[in-house]
């Protein structure tokens, strides 16, 4: 069979002038798995509450941390990606699910490499699983596949956030920091609302009605946590602290990025570093482990604006871990699981 990978990712604005990042943002919260109201409310949402105000302060926090080539998010996915294409011995391409390069500009360049194309592999650049990003880039990809080449089939390659292969990965990002583990550990995971997990939950009935139904085995729906991003990122941080042989009072998982008023995942890492600080914690080292590209996220909201708030609370040194972003043994270890 005649086959293609596809490696997505979450996407940029063009520049960070106010005028490219407002285009960004009505592309990204207008998805219904993003702000997941009826279309009406979320428009009348975004369009009259959020984008009059948020992009003139987002284009700010964009400038802070561009590149002369261009958003770090996706210099740092074209470095990956040349040299991933190298490693596999199929036609590959790069897309963003909101911005450029788009998803539909990504398969038609695999298209140009293969005309007869037969099967897509699409690798969602995501450890683990959320609606507001697996699912929307999953069925933005089909959504384009059924226009402009219906025959071609699509396979999805599944979340990763406990292989063997990305944890090494991981592991071997915090070895090069040299990782003193008298400081505490900070595993800060992108946020989602609470009503996000719950609409994931294919049994409708397991998640937030148990007790600890994130890291408990549930036995009401066997496929439970192959949907559930809180789970998964508490596997994928036992097992990192598994192998440093970390003691649970030397790391905290915490969640970043909240948008609006709902109930988040808690607690956030604005909140944990506060806590921290007044603990008389001085030293922490700060992970980011649902990212594999550096971003906004990272490089602004938490090396820039959140080592801010730690500092100006006591503490004393604040360590940021950098994301696997174009690393060589990240780039063979997830080229690996493509070559026959």
């Amino acid at each position: 069979m005649k086959e293609g990978i596809l490696l997505a990712n979450l996407g940029s604005p063009d520049s960070p002038k106010v005028k490219d990042v407002r285009r960004y943002l009505a592309q990204f919260l207008m998805d219904k798995y993003v702000i997941d109201v009826p279309l009406i409310l979320r428009w009348l949402i975004i369009y009259c509450f959020i984008l009059p105000f948020r992009p003139k302060k987002s284009a700010e926090a964009y400038a802070s941390i561009w590149w002369d080539e261009g958003s770090p998010l996706i210099e740092i996915s074209k470095r990956f990606f040349s040299k991933f294409r190298k490693e596999v011995s199929v036609p590959v391409s790069l897309g963003m699910r909101y911005g450029n390069p788009s998803i539909q500009s990504s398969i038609e360049d695999l298209l140009r490499q293969e005309p007869e194309l037969e099967k897509i592999n699409l690798l969602p650049l995501y450890p683990h699983y959320a609606m507001s990003s697996t699912k929307t880039v999953v069925e933005e990809t089909q959504h384009v596949l059924k226009k402009i080449r219906p025959g071609v089939k699509l396979e999805v390659f599944p979340p990763f956030y406990q292989e063997e292969w990305y944890i090494s990965s991981l592991l071997k990002s915090i070895e090069e920091v040299k990782l003193d583990k008298r400081r505490h550990m900070l595993f800060s995971y992108h946020g989602l609302p609470v009503r996000h997990l719950i609409k994931t939950d294919p049994s409708g009935k397991w998640c937030r009605n148990q007790k600890n139904c994130c890291t408990t085995t549930c036995n009401i729906e066997p496929n439970a946590h192959e949907t559930c991003y809180s789970h998964q990122v508490h596997m994928t941080t036992k097992k990192v602290v598994e192998n440093l042989g970390l003691k649970q009072d030397n790391y905290t998982i915490c969640f970043q990025s909240r948008l609006g008023r709902d109930e988040w995942i808690r607690p956030s890492t604005e909140e944990t570093l506060i806590s921290l600080a007044k603990k008389g914690v001085e030293d922490v080292t700060v992970i980011c482990p649902a990212f594999v590209a550096d971003c906004l996220e990272t490089l602004e909201e938490i090396k820039e604006e959140l080592k801010e708030i730690f500092i100006e609370h006591g503490g004393k040194t604040f360590e940021y871990i950098p994301c696997l972003n174009d690393k060589d043994y990240w780039v063979k270890a997830l080229a690996s699981q493509f070559q026959k």
